[in-house]
């Protein structure tokens, strides 16, 4: 069947759900507390081991054969714009966040800051932090990340929403 990287995310999510509801159901059925002289098949819950375990072996294997499709789609698939992989872009958007964020905190500095002054009396002296860069180079800089970004993302947002992979569960 052929899936978006988007809808075969959602896919994985739903197949997580399923494997993590399986678990917890196994969890509270596989054993159970009877108080002495009550009648034990009474307060049995419905737990079959053999049936459960098939249950969630195929549910594995189905996230197993999703997640490959989804990593040789990624590795293989170039983001239109921008010479590079899915896997790449995947690895490309965080480190441009971080340099934003980095700017971003550079840009906001005043070029002379008043740290602290010390000494007794009159003989105080006092520090200054100086910008030892030209904020308006990094104001540019914030700027041109920032529109690369969106440009990145946008990208990569149309990518997983139009090409599709063949996927079999």
């Amino acid at each position: 069947m052929k899936y978006t990287s988007s809808e075969a995310n959602k896919l994985l999510k739903q197949l997580n759900q399923e494997h993590d509801h399986l678990l917890m159901m196994e969890s509270q059925s596989c054993q159970f507390n009877a108080a002495l002289g009550e009648d034990v098949e009474s307060v049995r819950p419905e737990y079959d081991y053999a049936k459960t375990q098939e249950a969630l072996a195929e549910v594995e294997q189905k996230i197993r054969s999703l997640k490959h499709a989804v990593n040789v789609f990624n590795s293989t698939h170039k983001v239109p714009g921008f010479d590079m992989t899915i896997d790449e872009m995947l690895v490309y958007l965080p480190q441009l966040s971080a340099r934003k964020f980095k700017l971003q905190n550079m840009m906001s500095r005043l070029p002379k800051v008043r740290e602290s002054a010390s000494g007794f009396g009159n003989n105080k002296l006092i520090d200054y932090n100086y910008a030892n860069y030209d904020i308006s180079s990094v104001e540019i800089d914030f700027a041109e990340v920032d529109q690369l970004l969106q440009k990145a993302q946008t990208a990569l947002d149309l990518l997983n929403n139009t090409e599709t992979m063949e996927i079999e569960l």
